[in-house]
Formats: structure tokens, C-alpha cells, sequence
């Protein structure tokens, strides 16, 4: 029974206007699960990011698509896995941009990624039965 507890999903559409259902579906989770709220606001930028790329990127139609984000806590480690059944996409593939150049200089995209790995202690991917999934991990720290 404890283990369906530290379990939480979330169905979206393919829709920007899903930020706000991922933004306050988190809070509700961090109060649950006693996450701190540095950690929770960093995990929020990490999912606008993952997600506004899904839906921007993954799709080559208009249609409505659904995306899983799917929490798990086990101990102290948060691990959140977002599944869309867009083009298949590798982000962990992309090579870090030169983030020493200036925004002129610097080619155009990578940096949501680049946010992600930094805030996130491991990401990964997957794909399995024509989905993409993306699996990321955070231990949390509690106290000062």
C-alpha cells in the first residue's frame, strides 16, 4: 500500500496550456512529499522544459496526443519519467552548447536540455513500443 503512495501520474494533452496542470500538480506533490520549495521550483523549470520541447518537437501532425509524466519517489530519490509517442528523440544525445559564447554567437537550441542535466542528477532515454521516454532523477536533500 506504501509503495502506491510514492506513485504519481499525470495525463496531459500536447497543449503549452498543460504548464499550469504540471506547475500545480507539482506543488500538490512537493506538500505531500515534503519537497523543498528550491527544489520544487528547479523541478518545475526542468518539466516546462521537457514538456514545452514534446510538444513543441515531437509531433508532426495536429492532433491531440497524450503525455505521461509519471513521479516515484523511493526514499530520497524522485525519479520522473515523461512519455509521449512523438518522433522518436534522443535529447540525452545532443552535445552540450558552449555556453561561454555569447547568446549572438551561440547557435539555437540545446539549452533546455543542458538546464535539465544540470538540475537533475541523472537523465536518460529510452524508447519501447514506439514511445519516447525520458527518465530523469533527483535525490532530495531535506533539512538546512
Amino acid at each position: 500500500m506504501e509503495k502506491e503512495e510514492n506513485i504519481k501520474s499525470l495525463k496531459l494533452q500536447n497543449k503549452l496550456e498543460e504548464l499550469e496542470t504540471i506547475s500545480v500538480f507539482l506543488e500538490e506533490l512537493a506538500e505531500i512529499w515534503d519537497i523543498p520549495l528550491a527544489l520544487t521550483m528547479s523541478l518545475n523549470l526542468v518539466l516546462e522544459e521537457a514538456f514545452t520541447n514534446v510538444v513543441n518537437y515531437a509531433y508532426t501532425d495536429q492532433d491531440l496526443h497524450s503525455i505521461g509524466i509519471d513521479f516515484e519517489k523511493t526514499g530520497n530519490i524522485l525519479s520522473i519519467k515523461i512519455i509521449d509517442d512523438g518522433k522518436a528523440y534522443d535529447p540525452t544525445q545532443n552535445a552540450d552548447p558552449d555556453v561561454t559564447l555569447s547568446a549572438e554567437e551561440r547557435s539555437i537550441g540545446g539549452l533546455g536540455i543542458f538546464l535539465i542535466r544540470k538540475m537533475m542528477d541523472e537523465v536518460t532515454y529510452q524508447r519501447a513500443d514506439n514511445k519516447n521516454i525520458l527518465m530523469m532523477t533527483k535525490k532530495l536533500t531535506f533539512g538546512s
